[in-house]
């Protein structure tokens, strides 16, 4: 069982940044694919960027060239530094891994992981971004 552990979540005003961090148990070949989601309050849960195993990435349209994601193996933790953030961003972020579906996904599509893919999810850690 792959456990996810996010830290770094937090208060920020608009324009600043923030650095989410994701550490596992293990990346192991389930996590072939790796990557951030968000849900705000009465919203659903959208994907914001996706690693794969082969260090490709992927991001949703509303945060390219604002954040990056990242990952150290060999500390088996994933990053999603966070700038030029907007109220709009705030949010309950997760980190998810999936196996090779969520990698053929991202590949083929471009785009952030799909929900429906991912086989692990972490509990969570609240970005709050005021104007």
């Amino acid at each position: 069982q792959v456990q996810l552990v996010e830290s770094g979540g937090g208060s920020v005003q608009a324009g600043g940044s923030l650095t989410l961090s994701c550490t596992t148990s293990e990346f192991t070949p389930l996590s072939a694919c790796v990557g951030w989601f968000r849900q705000a309050p009465g919203k659903e849960r959208e994907g914001v960027a996706g690693i794969g195993s082969d260090g490709n990435t992927t991001y949703g349209d509303s945060v390219k060239g604002r954040f990056t994601i990242s990952k150290d193996n060999a500390k088996n933790t994933l990053y999603l530094r966070m700038t030029s953030l907007k109220p709009e961003d705030t949010a309950q972020y997760y980190c998810a891994a999936g196996g090779l579906s969520c990698l053929a996904y991202i590949r083929a599509l471009g785009v952030p992981p799909s929900a429906r893919l991912v086989d692990y999810w972490g509990k969570g850690a609240l970005v709050t971004v005021s104007s």
